[in-house]
C-alpha cells in the first residue's frame, strides 16, 4: 500500500472533483486518496464513485448523511487513516486552491523529519491569487493574530494543506477536537505545537477557486476569532 493519503472533503464539488482527482492519482509518488462527501446534492459522490473502478486500490469514497463541517470530515478521514498503515496523512481542497503539484513537497518535507508540513502562503510574502484585497488582508491579519495569541512561530496558522506525520495524529485526542472551520485548522496546529511536534511551512501559491461556490461564512469566522482565545486560556490551566 502506498505510504501517504489525502483527504479532500466534499460538498457540491461536481465542477472539479473529476479533475482533482485526475491531477492527484497522475503524480508519480502514487498518492492514495479518500474523499469524504457530506451528501452533496449535486453528485460529487456519484462522479467519485464511477472514478473508483479505474483506481481501485488509491481511491476511496466515504459518504456522510449531512452537512457536517470540514472539521468533522477532516476528523472522520483522519479515524479511516489511522486504521490502515498510512505514514504520511494529508488535508486538500477539492476546488484547486491547494494545487496538486506541491503535494510533494509537503511529502518531502515530512520524509525529510518535519512532523507536521504546512503548505503556507505567507512564509515568502504574501502568495495569494484571485482574491479580493479585503479578503487577504483579513486573511493575513488573521493569522497575525493567532501566531499573538497562540504563541505559535507560524505564518500561516490558518492554512489549510497540510502533511501530518501518522504519529502527531495518533497523538492528539481527536474525540477533544471542538471547532469545525478555520478553528479547526488552528486547534489541530496548536495542539501539536503544544505537544512538540516540529512543524515547517513550505510557501506555496494559493489560487481562489474558479469553479464552485465557496462554503465560507461569518459564523466561521468568528469561530476562528473567539476560538483562538479559548484555545490560548484552556492551555493556561492545563485543559486538553
Amino acid at each position: 500500500m502506498p505510504e501517504a493519503l489525502v483527504i479532500i472533503p466534499t460538498y457540491d464539488e461536481i465542477e472539479n472533483i473529476g479533475r482533482i482527482l485526475d491531477a492527484v492519482l497522475a503524480l508519480p509518488q502514487n498518492f492514495c486518496v479518500l474523499v469524504v462527501d457530506d451528501n452533496s446534492p449535486d453528485g460529487t459522490a456519484q462522479r467519485v464513485a464511477e472514478k473508483q473502478s479505474a483506481f481501485p486500490k488509491r481511491l476511496f469514497l466515504e459518504k456522510r448523511t449531512a452537512k457536517k463541517g470540514l472539521g468533522t470530515a477532516y476528523l472522520h478521514g483522519f479515524r479511516w487513516a489511522l486504521e490502515r498503515p498510512y505514514r504520511f496523512i494529508f488535508e486538500m481542497d477539492a476546488d484547486f486552491s491547494h494545487n496538486p503539484i506541491d503535494l510533494p513537497k509537503l511529502l518531502s518535507a515530512c520524509e525529510r523529519g518535519a512532523d507536521l508540513a504546512i503548505g503556507s502562503r505567507y512564509s515568502n510574502g504574501v502568495n495569494v491569487v484571485n482574491w479580493p484585497m479585503k479578503r487577504v488582508l483579513l486573511s493575513y491579519v488573521a493569522s497575525k493574530y493567532v501566531r499573538f495569541v497562540t504563541g505559535m512561530p507560524l505564518q500561516d496558522a490558518t492554512a489549510g494543506f497540510i502533511c501530518y506525520n501518522r504519529k502527531v495524529l495518533e497523538s492528539i485526542d481527536l474525540n477533544k477536537i471542538r471547532f469545525l472551520g478555520y478553528a479547526f485548522q488552528i486547534e489541530m496546529k496548536y495542539k501539536a505545537w503544544k505537544k512538540g511536534f516540529a512543524s515547517t511551512e513550505v510557501p506555496i501559491v494559493f489560487t481562489d477557486r474558479t469553479r464552485g461556490r465557496s462554503k465560507l461564512d461569518k459564523a466561521i469566522f468568528w469561530e476562528a476569532f473567539f476560538g483562538v482565545i479559548t484555545l490560548r486560556i484552556n492551555s493556561l490551566f492545563n485543559a486538553d
